[in-house]
């Protein structure tokens, strides 16, 4: 005889499902099936792994359902870690003159994780140029899809919010656009006053801002899309050149690299709701001369940052977690650091460069010759050794760590979902035979390609582009 539970303590019972167990109470039947495949069910599992708010959607998104979304993603996130080099396509798209303005850094995606609706890959970036203009580039079409009309002043800083397929400008004119890369003409445009030198586009529980850190020290959000000034925080007595955003939004960590200016970190909400709080809420992590700074995925209030000094060139790495508090007197909030790790690296000829930390608090950092794993403890797990100054380039994300070579290779390693660990998956080679240090260059990484961005104005700029073949 078939028992069926009523509805409401069924959708309770599969509420505390993995999404594996979820998968699997789907074959049973049509109706667990149908249970079993709900948004509200799968929607927390995309918010959890990826950190979407409640303004992000499936249209959005480019997707049908939740379920859908996050069975299609974590299994092209799982075919690229399991690739092999003859899975890819790879191809040279070769670029005007113009072509980032020197500067590899204003070229971002705008297409979110690379997926459609059906599954199938598109990867856009968009890029500013030294003709005063930005453009957006289909890689797997290597064609451009959207081009700007020429701005009267040169862009200096270009950011995106793939989420919303949406671009900001910067010139240097100090004047702040908002584009949607369809159609000819901005959307929104104010000015920031002050010279921009750091900017990012976020998506926020409280809605889509903009973060511009200017070169007074200031700390300024906009509002999307009509880039309503929100706020303006004095933080430095110099520039912010340095602006990065926790995995949900909750934190902004600010630096500029000077032996008088500590790093600070203020908590987001006290500078999007201005009526609720008399003053930015945020606090001072004692650790001079910053030159990297991470949080931690999958965990909303730990950084990492690392630090080089003296004339032998010792590392130093110090992990803080960042809480909220109450006063006893007034009901007020406050911002409190906890620093929970620290070490020293003394005995390396190289200097350390690059760094990044997995969500298991390991941290992976690089010298020209070797990549190393620590714990935030200090405690060496693993080295990868290469070349002397073989090693161009550090990116890390909660899935990859990319590695790229002076020989215009580069080499993908993915985190054991089981261990701390690193685990090296391949090595992906380019059709040239020229040493890339006289380049100036970016990777980027979505679930779908991998490029790097190539640019010597003004003899050469190129985009180097490893496309996932479909099916891999």
């Amino acid at each position: 005889m078939e028992f069926h539970l009523p509805s409401v303590p069924m959708r309770k019972i599969l509420s505390y499902l993995d999404a594996f167990s979820l998968l699997q109470i789907a074959q049973v039947n049509k109706r667990w099936n149908t249970f079993a495949s709900t948004d509200v069910l799968w929607r927390k599992f995309c918010l959890k792994r990826w950190f979407f708010y409640e303004v992000v959607t499936l249209e959005l998104l480019g997707t049908e359902s939740w379920k859908q979304f996050f069975v299609c993603r974590t299994r092209q996130e799982r075919a690229k870690s399991r690739a092999k080099p003859e899975d890819f396509t790879y191809k040279e798209i070769p670029v005007e003159i113009g072509f980032l303005a020197g500067d590899p850094r204003n070229a971002h995606y705008i297409s979110g994780c690379g997926l459609t609706r059906d599954g199938q890959g598109k990867s856009v970036i968009c890029v500013a140029t030294s003709v005063n203009t930005i453009s957006t580039w289909d890689l797997h079409k290597g064609a451009v899809t959207w081009v700007s009309p020429v701005q009267p002043s040169y862009i200096k800083i270009l950011a995106t919010l793939p989420e919303m397929h949406i671009a900001v400008t910067v010139d240097i004119e100090s004047t702040i656009k908002l584009w949607d890369c369809h159609n000819r003409e901005a959307l929104a445009t104010n000015n920031m006053l002050s010279s921009c030198q750091s900017l990012k586009a976020v998506f926020t529980k409280d809605g889509p801002v903009v973060l511009a850190g200017d070169t007074s020290g200031n700390l300024l959000i906009f509002r999307i899309p009509d880039l309503h000034l929100i706020s303006r925080v004095h933080v430095f007595q110099y520039g912010i050149n340095e602006l990065y955003c926790s995995p949900q939004k909750k934190w902004v960590f600010l630096n500029k690299k000077h032996v008088k200016i500590l790093p600070k970190v203020f908590f987001m909400s006290s500078l999007l709701r201005t009526s609720e709080f008399s003053a930015p809420a945020s606090t001072i992590l004692s650790f001079p001369l910053c030159e990297r700074a991470f949080w931690t995925p999958q965990r909303e209030d730990r950084i990492t940052l690392m630090s080089i000094k003296g004339s032998k060139k010792i590392a130093t790495f110090a992990t803080f977690d960042i809480k909220l508090e109450k006063e006893e007197i007034g009901n007020k909030i406050r911002v409190k650091e906890y620093a929970i790790a620290n070490f020293s690296l003394k005995k390396f000829e190289d200097t350390l460069e690059w760094m990044g930390v997995s969500d298991k608090n390991m941290i992976v950092c690089s010298t020209g010759s070797s990549l190393l794993i620590y714990s935030i403890t200090g405690l060496h797990l693993q080295i990868f050794p290469y070349g002397p100054g073989e090693i161009l380039r550090l990116s890390v994300d909660p899935l990859h760590v990319i590695v790229t070579f002076i020989d215009g290779s580069l080499e993908l390693f993915a985190w054991e979902e089981r261990s701390p660990l690193l685990r090296r998956c391949y090595r992906l080679y380019n059709k040239r035979h020229m040493l890339y240090q006289r380049f100036a260059n970016k990777t980027l990484c979505d679930d779908v390609s991998i490029v790097r961005v190539m640019t010597n104005v003004p003899s050469s700029s190129f985009l180097m582009v490893y496309t996932l073949n479909n099916g891999s």
